[in-house]
């Protein structure tokens, strides 16, 4: 997590004042709990509050006090009691670092999911309002990064859409499969505190209680909520290379925003690069890493171990930083994104309506043609395209094999660009409703 690719709302649910904040709610809220089925004092667990959530918690005292400890929880209570006094000796009643930990990172990846899930939000309405704009701009579609037949660039941002609706939809799962509580104690017994107080701090925090903890939740809640980071952050990548390849200046059919002042190169002063996408790319790749070591997290030693802690400490907050970061990016991309119709027809004109070859080869088919032999004769015209620059229409026109078969009208009506995009509307109201 560096600031370059940070925005300070998901940064501060990370940050140490953020953490022990949540920490003492936690302690807090298990105190109300343990008051009221009547194991501490219900005065004390009022001083707690009191005198806790009125507390600024000091880091560098306890990072002071956890050098000697070596242990960061204890240290945050050493510390809180220096704010609570006496009553003090009511907090942690049978709970161990884990219901803590556990807890905490429960909530920190809730309200991240929540920051993300308003990204994506941002993001499916930006594409939403372009693929509107080009539903009929006229494209040619490719494969293999070759010619292939037309399509639209609004269906090119609607697939990007549909893409982007169910990452929205996963991450929404991952956010409730990772939000559980556990306040279990030792080996998730329950033996030193009472179920119902877990039942209490779940509802408070706004998590639902973990069915079986073993003093951990299990981890492969997490792999799968850093899996998904990492399948969003490959759409954000798929989309990201597409604009890339359409900048390119033998295609620039599309062009990220280049502001007043920007320079693209520090030696060329002609150079408008792609960026913002090319720095997507890059992103992606970082986002993705993460779930791995997530998934390597599942399988802890019997009860518990801290293997995971380290890894945690990491991924957390780099993977949703990052993501916030790029979703935010890609949304500026595409609300700004240069789209150029006349240099998407120059380039489906390029290559002499090679493009209608298929509705040739079909034509040819139903006019009796054998497959293979409509194939050669509509490959060969097309190769003369290709190798020569001659006319594909021009030259089946002159083929006396092809007007066998078909009259000049036929061929010729089976070049209309109409044709490809008929469908456009049906494919909108598919992905838009």
């Amino acid at each position: 997590m560096i600031p370059r690719y940070s925005r300070p709302e998901m940064v501060a649910i990370w940050s140490p004042e953020t953490r022990f904040r949540i920490w003492f709610e936690i302690e807090a809220h298990a105190c109300d709990a343990l008051a009221k089925i009547g194991v501490i004092p219900k005065e004390a667990a009022k001083t707690i509050w009191d005198k806790g959530g009125s507390a600024t918690f000091d880091v560098a005292r306890i990072d002071e006090i956890e050098r000697e400890t070596k242990h960061d929880v204890i240290a945050f209570l050493t510390h809180l009691a220096e704010f609570v006094g006496p009553d003090s000796r009511f907090i942690h009643q049978g709970m161990t670092s884990s219901d803590v930990l556990d807890t905490c990172l429960a909530v920190q990846l809730k309200r991240a999911s929540d920051l993300l899930i308003a990204d994506l939000d941002a993001l499916l309405a930006a594409l939403k309002k372009r693929a509107y704009e080009h539903k009929d701009t006229v494209t040619v579609g490719r494969s293999h990064g070759i010619h292939a037949e037309p399509t639209t660039f609004g269906v090119k941002l609607a697939y990007a859409y549909a893409e982007f609706s169910r990452a929205r939809e996963r991450l929404v799962a991952a956010q409730a499969e990772v939000a559980t509580c556990q306040i279990s104690g030792a080996v998730g017994t329950f033996a030193n505190v009472d179920p119902r107080v877990e039942a209490h701090v779940a509802e408070k925090l706004g998590l639902t209680a973990e069915p079986v903890s073993t003093q951990v939740i299990p981890r492969d809640r997490h792999a799968m909520f850093f899996a998904t980071l990492g399948v969003i952050a490959s759409s954000v990548e798929r989309l990201a290379t597409e604009i890339r390849h359409l900048q390119r200046s033998e295609v620039l059919e599309a062009e990220e925003y280049f502001s007043p002042g920007q320079k693209g190169s520090s030696a060329m002063p002609h150079k408008r690069n792609p960026v913002l996408t090319e720095n997507l790319t890059g992103l992606a790749r970082m986002v993705r890493s993460y779930a791995m070591p997530a998934m390597e997290n599942v399988a802890l030693w019997h009860e518990r171990d801290i293997s995971h802690s380290s890894v945690e400490r990491m991924i957390g907050p780099d993977a949703t930083v990052t993501l916030d970061f790029a979703l935010a990016r890609l949304t500026g991309v595409i609300e700004k994104l240069l789209v150029y119709p006349d240099n998407m027809q120059a380039n489906m004109d390029r290559y002499r309506g090679l493009i209608h070859s298929q509705r040739v080869l079909l034509a040819l088919t139903q006019a009796g043609v054998s497959r293979e032999d409509a194939y050669r004769l509509v490959q060969r015209n097309a190769m003369k395209t290709w190798e020569q620059g001659k006319d594909f229409q021009e030259e089946l026109l002159a083929d006396e094999e092809v007007t066998a078969a078909l009259s000049p009208d036929e061929i010729r009506s089976r070049f209309d660009l109409g044709y490809h995009t008929k469908h456009v509307d049906k494919i909108f109201e598919r992905v838009f409703g």
